[in-house]
This record gives structure tokens, C-alpha cells and sequence, in this order.
């Protein structure tokens, strides 16, 4: 391997990071990666950087699908496996992402189908919640067809990605 290949991969992690930041931000909101960061303790440090630069700076950056595509397809595994408070967060964030309430509920009528009704009842209650503005964290209009600047942290405050 001659020097220029090898300074780019040496450089590479950082470049993860910040290419994992910038998405991360645009899904979720400056404030919730803020409060994410400010929560991050020498425990779970690795873990979020970890976080960054493999789910949001290498899988949410690849060119195979767009940001919104993404998205739709991040709901419906959180609410297949019943990952609620990511599920939360990613409901109130996507008014960043395009999602909209239409669409929100075709994914879990579709979760209905392939995870089963329990997955999609516990799916379509907590929706209701967040764009409601009932979740702790959670702003009112914060999610599909609502303005900028919302969002929701995760229900148990500490474990923010």
C-alpha cells in the first residue's frame, strides 16, 4: 500500500465520526445530539462514538437510499422489535426526515402485517403520543407535517443515540 492510501484510512474514523454527526443531527436535531453528548459519560462514551460513526457515518451515509427511505425503514424495525423509546425519538424526528403521517401509518399497518398486531397497536399509541406532545421530551407538533426545530428525547433520558 503506497503512503496517500494509507494516510486516507488512518484519517478515516474521524472522518466517520464527523460524517456520522452531520447526519445524526439533521435526523434527530442539533438539541437532541446536544443533550446526547452533554448525557455521555466515560461509560458509554465508546458506545456513542461507536454509535456515530458505524450506524449514522457508515449505514445512514451510503448511497443506496435516500434519508427519508432510511427513516421509513429505521420505524418499522423499532416497531417490529418494540423499541419504543428510539421509536419515540424517531417519530418525533421526522419532521426532519419528510415522513409523513400518512406514510407513518401505512409502515405500521405493514408492521401489522409482518410483526403482528400486538407491534403495531404498541407502534400507532406511542405515535399518538409524541405527535401529541405527551412523551416526556416530546414537543407538541413535533413530528410528521410539523416545523422545524422539534424533537424528543428518549423515554429513559440517559441512553440518547
Amino acid at each position: 500500500m503506497h503512503e496517500p492510501e494509507k494516510e486516507r484510512i488512518t484519517h478515516m474514523p474521524d472522518d466517520l465520526f464527523e460524517r456520522g454527526m452531520a447526519v445524526r443531527k439533521a435526523v434527530l436535531g442539533d438539541e437532541h445530539v446536544a443533550r446526547a453528548q452533554a448525557n455521555t459519560t466515560a461509560f458509554d462514551a465508546d458506545f456513542q462514538r461507536f454509535i456515530t460513526e458505524v450506524a449514522w457515518g457508515r449505514v445512514w451515509t451510503r448511497p443506496g437510499l435516500d434519508q427519508r427511505t432510511r427513516h421509513l425503514i429505521t420505524l418499522a424495525m423499532l416497531a417490529a422489535l418494540g423499541k419504543h423509546d428510539e421509536l419515540a425519538m424517531h417519530v418525533a424526528a421526522t419532521v426532519r426526515t419528510g415522513v409523513t403521517e400518512d406514510e407513518l401509518r401505512e409502515v405500521f399497518l405493514q408492521v401489522a402485517i409482518y410483526a403482528g398486531m400486538p407491534s403495531a397497536n404498541a407502534a400507532f399509541a406511542l405515535a399518538k403520543r409524541v405527535l401529541a406532545g405527551s412523551v416526556p421530551g416530546s414537543v407538541p407538533g413535533s413530528g410528521p407535517g410539523s416545523g422545524p426545530g422539534s424533537g424528543c428525547r428518549s423515554l429513559d433520558g440517559d441512553a440518547e443515540t
